[in-house]
């Protein structure tokens, strides 16, 4: 149980430090709010290689500690929603075992940009915000290829060592 525990806290810690890489440097893609999405990158492996439980704790814990540090309770609300759903797809895909880490990556971008888009609609109440959802959703689907490439050679070699 210790180890679980001290696994999952540098894992945090790990995706505490990619968020504030991703804060310090800005990929700007000339579109708004969109973003590489670097510490989904420890979501992605720690899919196949922890628990589902553990795996949503640290993206709960992460997310929490992200919008305390680094943003606001609106960035907190967006990024809950667009984590969690993307969450429970990834974990969805991951179970049919007929996708790839990339695939379930790509995903699990495009349904994080779907969650985000649909609180924004709620919370100004304007159906209008979902003109926005091409973009993303082609924006989810290139940052998540990219999350899901890395993340595919980081678990190659995880795995090559052992865990």
């Amino acid at each position: 149980m210790t180890k679980k525990i001290a696994y999952s806290s540098m894992l945090v810690a790990l995706a505490m430090i990619f968020s504030y890489v991703e804060v310090l440097i800005p990929f700007s893609f000339g579109i708004p709010g969109i973003k590489l999405g670097l510490a989904n990158l420890v979501v992605v492996i720690g899919l196949f290689i922890l628990k589902p439980f553990q795996v949503f704790g640290i993206l709960v814990v992460r997310i929490i500690l992200s919008a305390f540090m680094f943003g606001n309770m609106s960035s907190l609300i967006y990024s809950l929603a667009g984590g969690v759903l993307s969450f429970f797809v990834m974990l969805l895909l991951k179970k049919f075992k007929g996708f790839s880490m990339t695939g379930i990556s790509m995903a699990g971008g495009v349904s994080h940009n779907v969650g985000q888009l649909m609180i924004a609609s709620c919370v100004v109440e304007n159906l209008h915000v979902l003109y926005y959802m091409p973009v993303l959703l082609v924006a989810g689907l290139i940052t998540g290829m990219l999350i899901g490439i890395v993340g595919q050679r980081v678990y190659k070699h995880i795995e090559r060592q052992g865990y």
